[in-house]
Order: structure tokens, then C-alpha cells, then sequence
């Protein structure tokens, strides 16, 4: 969502002046939104049908996500367009990037756990989110129309830590269940299998990439950098769907080591 550093009148003043911010939010724009992109090019091309979950949500969260919640705040920042314009784009990439980066992990986790309950619950998990997606930009709307006002600024604040907060656990939880399910394949794997655990390996590293960077967000965000958290998240999304693009031919690789490519799977769709 859109704020900025802790010392300003409001969480967002825009045209500030505050040129290291300018410029990191300029490098940033450019990587999230090369990023961006590039996979809104690269993921059509690497399905062979566009009907899976997994599609869809990795292409929304590129070309509806990334890129808005890039363009939105940076307007908003040098004072660019009209309030409602960015707003209207930060907020629409908020929804289609964040939650959606959950829907991504979800809709390709059934090829590594087989558990329904799990499955199940991760899926009300992420039902769940919009009690506070709702809130999070009813705030963000009233703090940036009434920059004055200490009720929307506080609120802002608290339900801005909230939803990062939030997010950033649940796209742990359901990388850690990736990371045990991989765990637990590496040691049903034979030794002699070294292209296999070399792939799980690498899915394990990619998932504790991501928890990372959810925990750098965290960070920025409690000691007070928000716009800067703000920006930067696209940046991290970007890079988190890149990984996701790199996952696609490791899943793919494991199915087909496993010898099953099942029709519930919806792994026919990849190239």
C-alpha cells in the first residue's frame, strides 16, 4: 500500500523531496517492472493451454499486480496524476500481487502433498485474507484523502503491519509445507537419483528464498520505512514470481520422474 517514511506529517507527502527515496523507488520501478514484463511474455509461451490455476494466477499477479502496484505508488510519489488514478492502480496491484502470490503457492502444491486436510486448510487460509484486504484499503484510501487526519494515519498504521504481517506468515506456512513435503521426497528418493534431488534441492532453496525476502518486508515495514516497503514489494514479488517461473520446470521434472501425470494435476498445461 502507499506511505512513506516514519519522520513525514503523513505516511505519504508526495513530492517530499527526499531525493535517496526517489531514487531507490526509480531503481526498484525498473526491476519490478522489467520483471513484470517479462514474464507477462514468457509465462503464455511456456503453457501449452491457459485453464489452470496456476496459469492464471501467475499471469495476474505479472500483468495485474506487479505492474500496477509499481506504476501506482511511483506516480503518487512525484506527484504525477490525479490521487484517484494512483490510488485506483496501487491498490488494484496490491490485491492481484499479494494475495495472489498466495493462490500461486497454493495451486501448485498439490503435486508435492497429497494431505486433503492440508490442502483444505491452506485454502480457507487464503479465504481468510480478504477480512483484512478490505480494511487494509478502506485505511489506505481514507489516509491518503485526509493526510491530516490522526484516526486514518493511526489506523493506516495499524492495519498496514497487519496485513504484512499476515501475508508474509501465510506465504511461510505454505512454503514451509514445500519445504517438508521436499524434505520428505529427498529421503524417500534413491541416492543414486542425482538429477531428482538436485531438482528438490533446488525447489527447497527457492522456498527459503521466498521466506526470506517475506521476512525483509517485515522488517522494513516495523521500523518504520514504509514507503520504502511499499515500493520495494513489487521489487520482491517480481523476484518471487521469477522463481516461480524457474519452480514450473522443476515441477514439471519431478512429475515426470514420478511417472504420473494425472488429469487433476493440471500439469498437462505446462511446456
Amino acid at each position: 500500500m502507499v506511505a512513506v517514511e516514519e519522520d513525514a506529517p503523513s505516511f505519504f507527502t508526495p513530492g517530499s523531496g527526499n531525493i535517496a527515496l526517489g531514487i531507490a523507488i526509480v531503481v526498484f520501478m525498473t526491476i519490478a517492472l522489467y520483471n513484470a514484463l517479462e514474464l507477462s511474455v514468457l509465462i503464455p509461451l511456456s503453457f501449452r493451454r491457459y485453464r489452470s490455476l496456476y496459469f492464471w494466477s501467475l499471469i495476474t499477479s505479472a500483468s495485474i499486480g506487479v505492474i500496477p502496484a509499481t506504476i501506482g505508488p511511483t506516480l503518487q510519489f512525484f506527484s504525477l496524476s490525479p490521487l484517484w488514478l494512483s490510488m485506483f492502480l496501487s491498490n488494484l496491484g496490491f490485491v492481484m500481487m499479494v494475495p495472489n502470490q498466495s493462490v500461486v503457492l497454493y495451486s501448485r502444491l498439490h503435486l508435492v502433498s497429497q494431505n486433503i486436510r492440508v490442502l483444505r486448510a491452506v485454502r480457507w487460509l487464503i479465504f481468510a485474507s480478504l477480512f483484512i484486504v478490505i480494511p487494509t484499503i478502506t485505511m489506505n484510501v481514507g489516509d491518503a484523502y485526509l493526510p491530516k487526519s490522526k484516526h486514518w494515519a493511526n489506523g493506516f498504521q495499524v492495519i498496514e503491519r497487519l496485513q504484512v504481517t499476515w501475508f508474509a506468515v501465510q506465504e511461510t506456512t505454505i512454503s514451509s509445507i514445500y519445504i517438508y513435503d521436499t524434505i520428505r521426497m529427498m529421503k524417500l528418493s534413491p541416492e543414486t537419483d542425482k538429477r531428482r534431488n538436485k531438482i528438490l534441492y533446488e525447489l527447497l532453496a527457492v522456498n527459503v528464498t521466498a521466506i526470506l525476502m517475506d521476512v525483509t518486508l517485515v522488517v522494513l515495514e516495523y521500523v518504520g520505512f514504509y514507503f520504502t516497503q511499499v515500493i520495494f514489494k513489487a521489487t520482491v514479488y517480481s523476484i518471487k514470481l521469477k522463481l516461480e517461473f524457474a519452480v514450473l520446470g522443476m515441477l514439471v521434472s519431478i512429475v515426470h520422474s514420478r511417472g504420473s501425470w494425472q488429469a487433476d494435476c493440471d500439469t498437462s498445461n505446462f511446456s
